[in-house]
Formats: C-alpha cells, sequence, structure tokens
C-alpha cells in the first residue's frame, strides 16, 4: 500500500534502506510472530490453520481451542521445529535480502513458551537467534511480556545479544513524574542502567532500551494531559487500552487554554526528556513526541487511519520550541560520552555521587522528591550535575565543589523558557552561588 509504483513494492523499500544508511540511519523492523491473522478456531480458513494447525498454533490438548496468551485470540507455537525453521528464514530473508540491521519482536515472550503455553527455560528459538551467523550481527530487541502476565524484563535472555524493551524503566521515570512515593531510589536505579536487571547476566547498560512512550499507550503529551483514555473513537465503549497509565493531567483534563496549566506540562515534557537521553542505556522515542504531538487522549490508536494517529509535521513549527528542547538534548548526549557508558559503574562513590538537597547526603526516604547526581568525566569527559525534581514547590539544593577548581555553568533548566531552557556548552551561565534554586516539576544540568 505505501508503494509508489504497483508491483515495486520490494525495490522502493531497498531503495528506503539504501538511503538510510547512506544518511547514517539503521533500519529495525518490528515483527510480529506472536499471532496471525487467523484469529479463533471459528474464524474462516486462510492459511496455518489449513496446513497443520496442531503445528503452528499452540492449542488445548483436550478441546483443540486456540489458547491466547497474545490477545488477539490466537498464539503461534514458536518452538515447534517446523515453525521455528519458518521464523529463521523469514528473519534471514530480511537481513540478506533488504539489508535491515535489526528487528524488534511484538510480545516475545511467547518464544518463551511451549505448545502447552508453559514457560521454557532457554528456550530454542530465543537461543537460535542470538546465535545464527546471520541474525546474531543484528540487534535484536525483545518485547519481553506477553498479554497473559509473562513478564521477562531482565531476564529474557542472559545472551547479550538480546536487548530488551525496559518497561520498569517507562514505569519508574512516568511514577516520579507524577510524584508517588518511593520513587526516588528506583529511579537511580533506572539512571544508572538498569544494573539490576542486566548486570548479573554479563549484559550491558545498552541491553537496556530506554522509553518512556512508544506506540502502545499515551503519547507524551497525553502522558502530561490526561488522567485516563480517551478510547471512544476505537468503537468499543473505552473498554479497550491499558487501565494503568501512571499519567497525570498537570490539573485539568485534556486540552486546555489554562496558561499555567500549558506551562506546566510543557515543562514536565522537557524533565521527562532530559531524564530519558541523560540515562544510561540505549533511549528510544516516540515518533511525534519532540514535536508535542497529541492522540486526544487516546492510547490505543492502532485502529485509527485518521488525524488521531497521523504524524502532523506541522507541529514542528507550531511547537518548535519542545522540538529545539529535543535537538540539543540529543546533541548534549551525543557529544558526551559520560551519558553513553559501555560498563555499569564499578566504583559508583567515584563515578556517580548521589545526594538530596544537601550535598553528600544521599536521600532515599519513601517521601523524597529531589535527586540530585555528580556524573564524574574522570579525565575523559566532563564533570556534570544534575538535580532533579518531582515535587511542587521550589528547593534551594546545595551544589558540591566543582573539580580541580572548575566552574559549574548552567545549562539546561526545564522550568525556564525557549531558548534559555537549554543552550550549548560553551553558552553556559557561571553559577556563583553555593546552592541554585530548583522549580517544582523540573530538572537542571550543570557542567564543570
Amino acid at each position: 500500500a505505501y508503494a509508489g509504483v504497483p508491483g515495486e513494492a520490494a525495490l522502493e523499500f531497498k531503495t528506503m534502506v539504501r538511503q538510510m544508511h547512506r544518511a547514517g540511519i539503521e533500519v529495525i523492523l518490528d515483527v510480529v510472530f506472536n499471532h496471525t491473522g487467523e484469529a479463533h478456531e471459528k474464524s474462516s480458513l486462510s492459511s496455518f490453520r489449513v496446513l497443520a494447525p496442531a503445528t503452528y498454533y499452540m492449542r488445548d490438548s483436550e478441546t483443540g481451542a486456540h489458547l491466547n496468551f497474545t490477545g488477539c485470540g490466537n498464539t503461534v507455537n514458536c518452538n515447534n521445529p517446523v515453525v521455528r525453521r519458518l521464523i529463521i528464514d523469514c528473519l534471514r530473508y530480511w537481513v540478506v535480502e533488504m539489508h535491515i540491521d535489526g528487528f524488534r519482536f511484538d510480545l516475545a515472550s511467547i518464544f518463551s513458551r511451549a505448545q502447552d503455553g508453559g514457560v521454557i527455560k532457554n528456550p530454542p528459538l530465543v537461543e537460535e537467534i542470538a546465535v545464527d551467523p546471520v541474525l546474531s550481527r543484528t540487534k535484536i530487541i525483545a518485547e519481553a511480556w506477553d498479554a497473559a502476565g509473562l513478564y521477562q524484563v531482565g531476564s529474557f535472555s542472559a545472551n547479550g545479544h538480546w536487548s530488551e524493551w525496559n518497561g520498569r524503566f517507562r514505569d519508574d521515570v512516568r511514577a516520579f513524574l507524577c510524584a508517588h512515593d518511593g520513587c526516588v531510589a528506583q529511579l537511580a536505579t533506572r539512571l544508572a542502567g538498569s544494573a539490576d536487571l542486566y548486570q548479573a547476566s554479563g549484559r550491558r547498560p545498552y541491553n537496556s532500551i530506554n522509553f518512556i512512550t512508544s506506540h502502545d499507550g499515551f503519547t507524551l503529551r497525553d502522558l502530561v494531559s490526561y488522567n485516563r483514555k480517551h478510547n471512544g473513537a476505537n468503537g468499543e465503549k473505552n473498554q479497550d487500552g491499558e487501565e494503568h497509565n501512571i499519567s497525570w493531567n498537570s490539573g485539568r483534563e485534556g486540552d486546555c487554554a489554562v496558561r499555567k496549566i500549558i506551562i506546566l506540562r510543557e515543562r514536565r515534557i522537557r524533565t521527562a526528556a532530559l531524564i530519558l537521553l541523560i540515562s544510561q542505556g540505549t533511549p528510544m522515542l516516540l515518533a511525534g513526541d519532540e514535536f508535542g504531538r497529541s492522540q486526544g487522549g487516546n492510547n490505543n490508536a492502532y485502529c485509527q487511519d485518521n488525524d488521531i494517529s497521523w504524524l502532523n509535521w506541522d507541529l514542528v513549527n507550531e511547537n518548535r520550541a519542545i522540538h529545539r528542547f529535543f535537538r540539543y538534548m540529543i546533541r548534549l548526549r551525543k557529544n558526551h560520552p559520560v551519558f553513553r557508558r559501555h560498563d555499569f559503574f564499578e566504583s559508583p562513590e567515584q563515578e556517580i555521587t548521589w545526594q538530596g538537597l544537601k550535598k553528600g547526603e544521599a536521600d532515599w526516604a519513601a517521601d523524597a522528591k529531589i535527586l540530585c547526581f555528580v556524573l564524574a568525566g574522570k579525565g575523559r569527559d566532563n564533570d556534570f550535575f544534575v538535580a532533579l525534581s518531582s515535587g511542587v514547590r521550589p528547593k534551594m539544593v546545595e551544589l558540591p565543589e566543582p573539580p580541580n577548581g572548575k566552574d559549574w555553568r548552567l545549562i539546561v533548566d526545564t522550568a525556564a523558557s525557549s531558548p534559555h531552557d537549554i543552550v550549548d556548552d560553551a553558552r553556559g551561565i557561571r553559577v556563583r552561588t553555593k546552592k541554585i534554586t530548583l522549580q517544582g516539576r523540573s530538572a537542571v544540568i550543570l557542567i564543570a
């Protein structure tokens, strides 16, 4: 349907990939091997259920009914040798013929189930993808859960080739942004690369795909604008879509012309972007978040082929201040390897130092709303001081001494309006005091 010339889809796709590569952009394909379009056993026959339903699908051994671990009425029997061969051959085709650079596997925990739905230790398909001579050279990313409650974030595979969508990162960051109690310690763990999930298996921070929003659920704009889903347009009486969104509307549900609320929402968007882009691991952005796209509170918009789900590129100009902030934050991350470590912090007291409002004093209390830390460049990069607040009121934060007689310079303040919210390193404003004011629901970054 996307082809410019009928019959030329494959050629056009190859051309697209080649042009992406010339621009330095890799292409990762989202693939869905957990269910097919054949739905339940009463739907019309089309392919696999004609050939060998007991081979291709998980079924109840007594009734023959399809087992449903996907939410779609049928689940592919991925670890059957015949089905494994089909999947591996399909993936190889996209790499060898189309030159794809990697894959994101939808509901990948289905790969960990046997035909009866039981969970398999060291599932054959997961292991085979990781060691295949063609596929092991690509990036392989698991959505490490399924629709029936099998949640494997941090334990999907110990093989270092597998990366995972870090659902814990998403939930812990959202909870902090909503000022929930007991979030500061968890946020620190996510900022540091989620060693609790990946270090024991020998994986690295970059195996954690950090995200706050994705194609499933709210956009970032909606995350700060809605307390609840608004899926009425989907025709299912608002019963579809996730109920547990960990969102806060910033004071009023939905579209709002109150200037105070608009300013707060934009501040929270900038703070979320900052947290994502300074965290150790691999950041993932939802397309359109960088220019404030909304779905009107719809958190399950896959079925909407209209302006609910379309990308409105005019928003780049309409919300150019937010777009600028994202661009500058990406530039900051790319320019400073201290935000892109390959290894976990082996000597935390020398490489990352945590504190609350007072220098040298970490605050892990359940009601804490402030998290600050120093990232040490260790002679290979600048040192940075980061302060994050989910609280309501401004707070005075004590600054640690900058290293080697250098100055702290303010380069990011998400509470400031554009273009003062973020500047290049060389234009940072020298901080001459021993304390700074951290506004509520905001973040600052100082560079030494």
